[in-house]
């Protein structure tokens, strides 16, 4: 009698890959970054390079902000060295939950190739 292995399907698989997404502008060269770990939104960054867009775009909002400059920083300097930092905006985002409304903080970092 054969054994069947178990597979089990990482959690992280897709390596955040769903967090592409076309922004509201129509723009599909755009990274939301998340909770997840840090290297998913760097490998979605570069499979965006990858796939010939100019430039990448990585958007963050609250506590996510500082793993958004981690993709940078790693990007730039571990992977695409032809990229650089093209733009930063901040600012603050009206989010309503159930009754109330809070601000959070977001960032945009637009990563392009140097001139």
């Amino acid at each position: 009698m054969q054994k069947k292995a178990k597979i089990q399907k990482n959690k992280y698989a897709n390596g955040g890959m769903n967090n592409m997404a076309k922004d509201r502008s129509g723009a599909d060269n755009i990274v939301f970054i998340g909770n997840k770990p840090v290297m998913n939104y760097v490998m979605a960054a570069l499979q965006l390079h990858m796939q010939g867009n100019e430039t990448v775009i990585l958007k963050a909002r609250g506590r996510a902000i500082s793993h958004a400059v981690d993709v940078a920083e790693i990007t730039r300097n571990r992977f695409l060295m032809e990229f650089e930092v093209k733009n930063i905006e901040i600012g603050t985002e009206v989010v309503e939950n159930e009754n109330r409304k809070s601000n959070v903080s977001a960032i945009t970092i637009t990563l392009g190739k140097k001139s």
